[in-house]
This record gives structure tokens, C-alpha cells and sequence, in this order.
């Protein structure tokens, strides 16, 4: 071969090699946030112990079908700024918590006030944007929301602890109220999420459902925060076909309810299934349905249309406080439409609440 041909074709071969894309076959280790950039190449991303630098967010951008590994615990220093601390996207990933912790570092932030004054906290501190499994992870003291999921195709979040406990306390900031507040679990404006088998120990909602549909939340244990909740409901927004099973709600403001805006217009809310629920110690009402919110039980708008609100299958048990009214229905005129089945519902305790503007609950007596 001629010696120009020759070398004409160890430059095609060198061309092709260094046109090659890079393998994504590889493991990432991530040990700061300066390792973040290389690892999310790699569709395996194995995450050790380390401190997120305050004011920065630790942002996980993933390759579709990434497996994620905690192999330690993960804390945030603090600052005053709107966060979030972690957030994730990406489709089909599999993350696997293996029990370690994100440690939000609530207490350095806590005044009692939560996202409605004093100091500004990050929130929500865990920002979740991926379709597949997010799995077997501690957050523990979160500054004020934890969970905002936002999920682009089929999500189940399960064995997942909030641990808010601490801020059960009050603090020197906190003028003898909670120190925690606004601590909600789970806000959710999505479609098909699954959340099962997991606790959230609070001081706000356990779930908070804002819009979407195809959402079932099962087997959770929900303590000292504001129970289950739909809601609250904004403009234009549809929620539909949401189930609520099997969960323990323990020393929470009611076990669950669904609460609209009263200046909410063009929404609906419908297909809500409660089954095999058990609340304790509820301090404020068993079963809450009003469309006055933010006010609670007073004059209820009627731009929110709600229809099959349904108790049904497996018994719910709830048992109210004694000064705590077992159940409260508060529709705007002609928004409460069809009939409700509540067979499967049993609440005892307190006294009886006030249902307005609704006669199509069947199958119930308080």
C-alpha cells in the first residue's frame, strides 16, 4: 500500500476513536458536589457520606435507567435561602436510600413560623422529578416542607421515614409553640405516584394533594401532624381518582380531609376512595371536608365542584378527642353534587359536626 493510502487510513481510525461516544456502562462515586458532574455519566452513581455546602443545592441530573446507591449519610449546612437542598430528575431510575439519612438540619432554622415569617428555610428540602423507585431513605429534620414530587412518568416512593420529631418542642424562637412548622411530607402535583409503607412523624400535612390523578397512598403511618389531605384546592386545577388505604393516623388534627379554596374557580375534585384507615387521637375533627379554606368551617365558595367522595371496603376507624367534632362537611351552594357512599366509615368520640349545604352522604349517621 502507498505510504500517503496508509497514513490516509490511520487517520480515518484515529478520527473514529475519538468520535466514540463514552460509555455510560460505568460507576460514579460521589464524595462532594464537585464529583456530581462526572458520576451522573455513569448510569450507576454510588453516593458517600459527605456535607452539602450551604446555599447549594445537590442536583442530580441522571441518565434514563440510572441505579442510585446511598452507601452514607448526607447533611446540608445551613443558610437562610429558598433551597431546595436535593433535588433529582430523571426516567426510569432505580434510587436505593439503604437506610441512610439527608439530615436538613431543621432545628438551625426552626422559629415556630415555618414558611409564614421569621428566618427564610429552604423549601421544599428534597425536590423529586424522577419516573421508577425511590426507596428505603431517612430525611431527618427538614427546615419546612420535605417532599415536593413532580414525578414525569410512573413513580413509587416506599419504606421512607420523615423524621421531624424534634420539632415537636418548643425553642427559644418559637414563643412556646412547635418549634417545626409548615414540616409537610408529601406535596404532590402529579399523576400516577404510589407512596407506601412508610412513616412521617410532622407538623403539617402528612400528604398534601394538590392536583393530579392516579395517586394512591397506602400503609403509611402519619403522626402529630395535619392528617391526610386534599388540598388545598387553587384554580383550574382537576384532581381525580385518588386512593387512601390502609394507613395509621395517630395524634393529628383529623385523620383526613379535603379542603378547597373559597375564591377557587373552574376546579373539580372527584373519585376519592378512603379504605381500611385507622386515626387515634385526633385533636380537631375525624373526617374534614370545607370549601372556606384558608378559614376553617366559615363561609365556603363554590368554585371547586366536588363529587364521589366515597368511605368504602375495609372499615375506617377514627376516634376524635373530646372536644374534637367527628366529622364536618362545608359545601359552597350547589358544589357537592352526587352521592357519597360512607358505608365503611365509623368515627366515635367529640360530638357531631355540621354538614352545610350537602344531603348526599348515604350509608352514615354521627
Amino acid at each position: 500500500m502507498p505510504s500517503f493510502l496508509r497514513l490516509a487510513a490511520l487517520l480515518a481510525l484515529a478520527q473514529s476513536i475519538v468520535a466514540a461516544p463514552a460509555s455510560s456502562d460505568c460507576t460514579g462515586t460521589i464524595s462532594s458536589l464537585d464529583d456530581v458532574d462526572d458520576a451522573v455519566a455513569c448510569t450507576t452513581v454510588n453516593i458517600n457520606s459527605f456535607t452539602v455546602p450551604a446555599g447549594e443545592t445537590f442536583n442530580l441530573e441522571l441518565l434514563e435507567g440510572t441505579t442510585v446507591n446511598m452507601e452514607g449519610d448526607v447533611t446540608f449546612a445551613v443558610k437562610n435561602w429558598d433551597g431546595p437542598l436535593f433535588q433529582v430528575s430523571g426516567d426510569s431510575i432505580t434510587f436505593n436510600g439503604n437506610g441512610h439519612t439527608f439530615d436538613g438540619n431543621g432545628p438551625s432554622y426552626w422559629d415556630g413560623q415555618g414558611g409564614n415569617g421569621g428566618v427564610t428555610k429552604p423549601a421544599p428540602m428534597m425536590k423529586i422529578k424522577i419516573s421508577g423507585t425511590y426507596s428505603n431513605i431517612v430525611v431527618l429534620n427538614s427546615p419546612e416542607r420535605v417532599y415536593s414530587v413532580s414525578n414525569p412518568g410512573p413513580l413509587v416512593m416506599s419504606s421512607l421515614t420523615v423524621n421531624n420529631s424534634a420539632g415537636d418542642a418548643p425553642n427559644s424562637k418559637s414563643d412556646g409553640q412547635p418549634a417545626g412548622h409548615n414540616t409537610d411530607g408529601f406535596d404532590c402535583s402529579t399523576t400516577d405516584l404510589t407512596i407506601e409503607d412508610s412513616m412521617i412523624h410532622n407538623q403539617d400535612d402528612c400528604l398534601a394533594i394538590n392536583k393530579g390523578s392516579n395517586i394512591v397512598f397506602q400503609r403509611n403511618t402519619c403522626i402529630g401532624g395535619h392528617g391526610i389531605s386534599v388540598g388545598s384546592i387553587s384554580s383550574d386545577v382537576t384532581v381525580s381518582g385518588i386512593v387512601i388505604q390502609d394507613n395509621t393516623i395517630q395524634d393529628n388534627d383529623q385523620a383526613v380531609r379535603i379542603k378547597t379554596d373559597a375564591s377557587s374557580t373552574d376546579s373539580t375534585v372527584t373519585n376519592i376512595t378512603y379504605s381500611g384507615n385507622i386515626g387515634t387521637g385526633l385533636r380537631q375533627f375525624g373526617v374534614l371536608i370545607d370549601q372556606s379554606y384558608p378559614d376553617t368551617l366559615g363561609t365556603p365558595g363554590n368554585g371547586v365542584k366536588l363529587s364521589a367522595v366515597n368511605f368504602v371496603g375495609s372499615t375506617n376507624s377514627f376516634s376524635v378527642n373530646s372536644d374534637a367534632m367527628r366529622v364536618a362537611v362545608n359545601c359552597g351552594s350547589g358544589s357537592c353534587t352526587g352521592t357519597w357512599d360512607w358505608s365503611a366509615l365509623t368515627v366515635t368520640g367529640g360530638s357531631a359536626g355540621p354538614i352545610t349545604n350537602f344531603n348526599g352522604i348515604e350509608n352514615f349517621t354521627q
